[in-house]
């Protein structure tokens, strides 16, 4: 699967960027390069501004073309992959439900009297990209249907994470700004529904849509994800009549058809167009925006949040325990009691090929969070507990890491698989 190849290579560039942003943090030029990320640029015109840190910029403006695609994926899973079976379907969302639950309940066990208990929502989401990476370390000895249920896990996961950012770190909500906002949709709705084909015009409804959410006190991301969803999972040109247009094409002998204004041309740019058409939306922009999020959005995301001293000024060891122990511990316990109560009321099935055993090591490495968990810990916290967060998620990543690869090595180990054979 494409999906898989370009996030497990987006694994790989994630952690070179994460290391280095932690390295020059903690460095003689830590001061200058934190420094980068807080340079105000904006817009202004007339009385009206826009402006931001270019940490901002990143966070909130190229992050939703991250989210975007996360949704596309959603959608093309469910419309057209492996989530189109929805007993399947309801196994991934389960597992999903009890890994936002489960670790979000532990923390606010552990930090909900406090002033962190605000952020709750940082243990909730599981790291696409790293998962995937780390299961790509394995290779072929994890079976397919375990990246599927992971990948399809952390994509539900996502989009639940970004809804709780939305609704619960949202400022107070100014409803004209949302009433525009809800026209954009709408807008974007009849467009589609007109069969209007321009990308760049769904591109700058989106933008006028994120600009008046950004204003409504909704997190603006949201944007990302509403319009994925919306995005037709179908292609224009169906296979008989792509098929139909070629066969135009073929039927003509050799020789010089194809220049000048003759009806050999006339057929073949149909077919130029039949071709890119045969491929739904949802394809067609994933394939073209996925390349850019994972090596280019994401490594920025990452050199602009991760960046944190590793032995700070003022650590809160309470709340980086909560933090760690709602990953470590309540991702993957929530993922496996979940996903055992859903098959156990028959609302879900668990895939044929996928024991229970190698469910359960997998479960390990979805308290991998660091992607969305920075990005939720700089909505919830300020300054004073913000770094000692960072440093919890941090640290849970890698240990989910560590402990779940090692699990997983040790059931895909030949002896094992020779012992579970007999």
């Amino acid at each position: 699967m494409r999906f898989l190849r370009i996030e497990a290579l987006a694994g790989a560039t994630l952690l070179c960027a994460t290391i280095f942003a932690l390295a020059l943090s903690n460095s003689p030029w830590s001061e200058a390069f934190l420094s980068i990320w807080q340079t105000p640029l904006g817009l202004r015109i007339g009385d009206l501004a826009l402006s931001r840190t270019l940490q901002h910029w990143i966070n909130d403006g190229l992050m939703t073309l991250f989210f975007f695609v996360v949704a596309l994926e959603l959608k093309r899973e469910m419309v057209l992959g492996e989530l189109r079976n929805v007993r399947l379907a309801a196994f991934s969302f389960a597992a999903a439900l009890g890994g936002m639950a489960v670790p979000a309940g532990l923390f606010l066990l552990l930090q909900g009297g406090s002033e962190a208990g605000h952020g709750w929502g940082v243990v909730m989401a599981t790291d696409t990209a790293f998962v995937i990476g780390a299961l790509a370390v394995l290779g072929p000895r994890i079976p397919l249907s375990l990246r599927l249920f992971l990948l399809s896990l952390a994509i539900f996961d996502d989009v639940g994470a970004i809804l709780v950012l939305a609704i619960g770190y949202g400022g107070a909500l100014h409803w004209p700004a949302l009433a525009l906002a809800a026209a954009g949709f709408a807008a974007v709705g009849i467009v589609a529904r007109l069969g209007i084909r321009s990308i760049p015009l769904y591109f700058l409804i989106g933008g006028g849509i994120w600009l008046a959410l950004d204003v409504s006190g909704i997190h603006p991301t949201l944007v990302g994800v509403i319009l994925g969803l919306m995005t037709p999972a179908r292609s224009w040109v169906s296979d008989i009549r792509l098929h139909a247009i070629f066969d135009r094409v073929v039927a003509y002998p050799p020789g010089e058809h194809w220049s000048g204004d003759t009806e050999g041309r006339q057929d073949l740019q149909r077919a130029g167009v039949a071709a890119r058409e045969a491929l739904s939306p949802i394809e067609r922009l994933e394939m073209r925006l996925h390349p850019w999020v994972a090596f280019a959005i994401m490594p920025l995301f990452a050199l602009a949040n991760a960046g944190v001293s590793i032995v700070p000024a003022e650590f809160h060891r309470d709340l980086a325990l909560a933090v760690f122990g709602g990953f470590v511990l309540g991702k993957p316990l929530g993922v496996v009691a979940f996903a055992s109560f859903a098959v156990f009321l028959r609302l879900a099935v668990r895939p044929a090929d996928l024991p229970w055993n190698m469910l359960a090591a997998g479960a390990m490495l979805t308290g991998i969070g660091f992607t969305m968990a920075l990005f939720i810990a700089e909505m919830a916290f300020d300054d004073g507990l913000l770094t000692s967060a960072k440093l919890g998620i941090l640290a849970a990543s890698a240990a989910s890491a560590v402990v779940g690869l090692l699990a997983l090595t040790l059931l895909t180990a030949p002896w094992s698989r020779r012992a579970s054979a007999t």
